[in-house]
């Protein structure tokens, strides 16, 4: 196989892209760093699509080092044809590999086996020939008999026979290949209650069916799971009479012979005991990969949109982690995410401890000036959301409180991380001070913390965890180089999310920082122990150093570029001093009158370059996030029975799912925007429409004040009275 050829034609580029990213990926760059520096190389790709090529190239060069090893395993069996050679180069899969080698595989003890231990295989081949003139199989089957080979009558020596056809038939790459594209063209995903009188939320699967090729990737993994929970019974149902064509017009001779129905019947039986739950296995696994590739890339987008979320920054802010019986845990930290102060407040028990906590919260909001509180949305959350909003209701200060997903805190603050950083506090104090700088900026907060943990997707625990920690790594590390990462001040765990920098290497940038003092430029970073040549290649250009001595280490130009972004300054008159002083507003305006491919020819770059340096001239500094409307911070909270069917309010997407979108409108209780709800035009995923943290208008369609259901919709009804 051409595997650039292929990836060529995959991807929908052209040959010099792929072969330029093949090499680079080959050379040891970094996606991020790739995506970013290497523009004019791979011809402007974005990160997204530079990711699924490695991705395919990786399962390409697999398939070409499992290729060669079965033409290396046929060879050393001496069996090794054209036609295998030909089929092997031509597979474009590992199912057509496997499927091809299939024959050759060493088997374990079979039925077929164990006949041709008997010396059945001639008997098996003359049946197969279904020569018109040949006597029934019965006859031929005679001189087979041998007691002491265990084949004591004609019948039992024609069995053996057909245990042997029908081996070869399961074996037939031609027939399978037929048979599986039936499978997915035709097949139908059954399910069926394992006690119909049992009780889960499996209710919907009872009796349930739907074609193959048409099911919904979370009916699939949900079907799974109601399996493996015991249930539910799957199966795919796929037409015999079908399947049974396939294989006859395969293994029938065209003229009627005695032996014709003994070759039919093996072929039957090859398919009911050898092929059906073979394939049946395989599309069920197909079905399975399909939805959890998809499902990864839900939970990939949410984390990205998450992670992305605006830091709410300059605010002393309380977090509180909520909880009934131990207590309420409290911690106050500064603008800069410093714990100044730590407390329990107990707010579920009595009255007076109830004041006592109030009286607590406004000597901190006033000691401290806190002017926003993040409160933890898992046990006791509504209580004290309650709580907080009647706080806010007896001050005269202007504080606002939100409900933070706390999904991952508690797996942090029993790490050793959480430990090496707060070794003062207890683990559910080290929560608190989670929540609070998960409001101040989620994304230095969340980078300690494994990505799975986070919460922001469906069946998390159900998806393979190699390919979905591989997916949400790549979303951290696209987030953090995105944003950039402040040399001085970013903790270990974030800086090892850089491109180019490990856990190891990120530690040691810490302590060089902490004996040496603040970095000054970004070239102090090959003084670092272990952070060679290459690695700070890759990492420098995402690391920024405020106030340093060059204003371009506190910005997104590479090291290797400063030359050319000094030049490009210079044709147009202006100089480094202006770009700290703010004082190139005009800059795109001359680099436009020069003439954009001038300019980035004699600066020695290309225009692709060119356009990156000169939005981070622009901006020394930026956070791309600051870009992005606020998230939405509330002053009080309703309850779901205040909810009425037309009411309008405003919300906040918390997780967007295949069916749809859970949306917090203050109530505790997220609401559900089904994807029919979504939008007024047909959408395939409520992705198209919508992203984690995204603040939307709702309407009220329904309440379940029992179950604790409520239904929303973003299409507007015709006029404030209408009831859905």
């Amino acid at each position: 196989m051409d595997i650039i050829q292929s990836l060529t034609t995959r991807f929908h580029l052209q040959t010099w892209q792929v072969e330029n990213t093949v090499k680079l990926i080959d050379e040891g760059n970094t996606i991020p760093f790739i995506a970013r520096y290497r523009k004019e190389v791979h011809g402007t790709l974005d990160d997204q699509v530079l990711r699924e090529l490695a991705d395919r190239l990786e399962y390409l060069r697999n398939l070409e080092k499992r290729r060669e090893e079965v033409f290396a395993s046929i060879e050393a069996q001496e069996k090794m044809t054209e036609e295998i050679a030909a089929a092997l180069n031509k597979a474009e899969t590992l199912a057509e590999i496997e499927d091809i080698y299939r024959p050759f595989k060493p088997k374990r003890r079979t039925r077929a086996s164990i006949a041709r231990e008997k010396g059945l295989e001639p008997l098996a081949q003359a049946i197969f020939a279904q020569d018109p003139k040949s006597p029934a199989a019965l006859e031929l089957a005679v001189e087979y008999i041998d007691e002491e080979k265990g084949v004591a009558t004609a019948q039992d020596a024609v069995q053996g026979a057909m245990d042997i056809i029908a081996e070869d038939i399961s074996d037939d790459a031609n027939i399978r290949r037929k048979l599986r594209t039936l499978f997915i063209s035709t097949g139908i995903l059954e399910s069926k209650a394992s006690d119909e009188e049992a009780e889960s939320v499996y209710g919907m699967y009872y009796d349930f069916n739907e074609p193959v090729n048409r099911i919904a990737g979370h009916r699939i993994l949900a079907v799974d799971r109601g399996e493996r929970e015991n249930f539910l019974k799957v199966r795919i149902a796929v037409d015999a009479v079908k399947a049974a064509d396939i294989i006859n017009t395969a293994v029938l001779a065209p003229n009627t012979s005695p032996c014709t129905e003994a070759v039919r019947d093996a072929g039957k039986d090859a398919y009911d005991r050898l092929i059906f739950p073979s394939l049946e296995r395989e599309t069920r696994s197909m079905l399975t990969e399909r939805a959890a590739l998809a499902a990864i890339k839900v939970f990939a987008d949410n984390l990205r949109e998450l992670l992305l979320q605006p830091p709410v920054k300059g605010n002393v802010t309380l977090g509180l982690d909520p909880g009934y019986r131990t207590g309420c845990k409290t911690a106050v930290v500064d603008a800069t995410g410093m714990v100044l102060d730590t407390g329990v407040l107990y707010i579920t028990h009595s009255n007076a401890q109830r004041e006592q906590a109030k009286e607590t919260v406004k000597k901190l909001i006033a000691k401290h000036n806190i002017t926003v509180i993040a409160i933890g949305n898992g046990t006791a959350s509504k209580e004290t959301e309650i709580f907080a909003a009647e706080i806010l209701k007896e001050i005269k200060t202007e504080v606002a409180y939100m409900v933070v997903s706390e999904a991952g805190a508690s797996v942090y603050s029993a790490s050793k991380l959480a430990a090496e950083e707060f070794p003062q506090f207890d683990v559910s104090l080290r929560s608190a001070v989670s929540i609070a700088r998960r409001l101040q900026d989620p994304l230095a907060e969340l980078v300690k913390i494994d990505p799975k943990a986070i919460g922001v997707g469906q069946y998390q625990h159900d998806m393979p965890q190699k390919e979905l920690g591989n997916a949400l790594n790549g979303v951290v590390e696209y987030c953090v180089t995105g944003v950039g990462v402040d040399l001085n001040t970013a903790s270990s765990p974030l800086l090892a999310r850089v491109s180019g920098i490990n856990a190891s290497v990120a530690k040691n940038v810490v302590v060089f920082r902490e004996d040496n003092g603040a970095f000054t430029a970004r070239n102090q970073l090959k003084k670092v122990p272990k952070l060679g040549a290459k690695a700070f290649e890759q990492c420098a250009g995402f690391l920024r150093i405020a106030g340093g001595k060059n204003v371009l280490d506190n910005t997104g130009v590479h090291p290797e570029s400063y030359t050319a972004a000094k030049n490009l300054l210079e044709q147009c008159d202006y100089a480094l001093k202006d770009v700290a002083a703010g004082k190139i507003a005009e800059l795109p305006a001359r680099i436009a009158a020069i003439g954009e491919e001038t300019a980035a020819s004699q600066a020695g770059i290309g225009v692709p370059t060119l356009k990156d340096i000169v939005k981070e001239l622009m901006r020394p500094g930026r956070d791309p996030r600051d870009e992005l409307p606020p998230p939405m911070l509330r002053t009080d909270v309703m309850d779901i029975k205040d909810l009425v069917p037309g009411m309008e309010l405003k919300g906040t997407v918390r997780n967007v799912i295949d069916f749809g979108a859970f949306v917090d409108i203050g109530v505790h209780q997220d609401g559900l925007v089904h994807i029919s709800q979504i939008a007024n035009r047909y959408i395939k995923h409520p992705s198209e429409v919508l992203k984690v943290g995204e603040v939307v208008t709702v309407w009220v369609i329904s309440v379940d004040v029992q179950k604790q259901r409520i239904a929303l919709t973003m299409k507007q009804p015709q006029n404030a009275d209408e009831k859905h």
